[in-house]
């Protein structure tokens, strides 16, 4: 899957720093490493940890693309790198390799309904939902969105089940205020209250 993602930011004529870097030695999941911890038990004890939530969009060929992401972090200030992870069996995850660049938008209080539009698979996510072209590379920045972050993909590293996708903020920006919305233990929030 790394390699297939490789060929699509070539493709699109990408810089991809994977050439510059030892190349990973990719192998199968042995069978002493499977399953050391239950998934169950895995997912409720991670879930302890609260996190932002996000949309990670792009715009291809075929129009724009994106999916909600919690699981994105600030990686380097210099030069200034981003990350978020992306399961392998995402259907939305070669859109946005063959795109070669993306932007996180990051979701305020008040946008539960807008994360769970682009959780869900195979239905049209951007109907309705207003956005306008970041600067830097012309990914979908949705309106509303507090933050936003607008990004060249740099790199794409295998992870178990997941690709960590690392990104070149080429522009950023904020609303001077402004509520997250959060995630703990399954579900959505804010500071001090989480909706059942």
């Amino acid at each position: 899957m790394a390699a297939t993602a490789v060929r699509y930011l070539r493709s699109a004529g990408s810089p991809t720093a994977v050439e510059a870097l030892p190349r990973p030695r990719l192998r199968a999941v042995g069978e002493d490493e499977r399953l050391s911890v239950d998934p169950a038990e895995f997912r409720r004890v991670l879930g302890h940890f609260a996190s932002g939530v996000t949309v990670v969009t792009a715009l291809d060929p075929d129009g724009p693309t994106g999916f909600a992401c919690q699981s994105f972090a600030s990686l380097s200030l210099d030069p200034p790198l981003v990350a978020f992870m992306v399961a392998r069996t995402s259907t939305t995850w070669p859109r946005l390799a063959r795109a070669g660049v993306f932007c996180v938008n990051v979701l305020g209080a008040d946008q539960r309904e807008l994360c769970l539009g682009f959780a869900k698979s195979g239905a049209d996510k951007f109907a309705g939902v207003p956005y306008d072209a970041a600067p830097a590379t012309g990914s979908p920045r949705l309106t509303g969105a507090p933050a936003w972050i607008d990004c060249t993909i740099t790199t794409v590293h295998t992870g178990g089940d997941h690709l960590i996708v690392v990104g070149r903020v080429e522009a950023l920006g904020a609303a001077p205020e402004g509520e997250p919305l959060l995630f703990h233990r399954g579900r959505f929030g804010r500071f001090g209250r989480f909706d059942a």
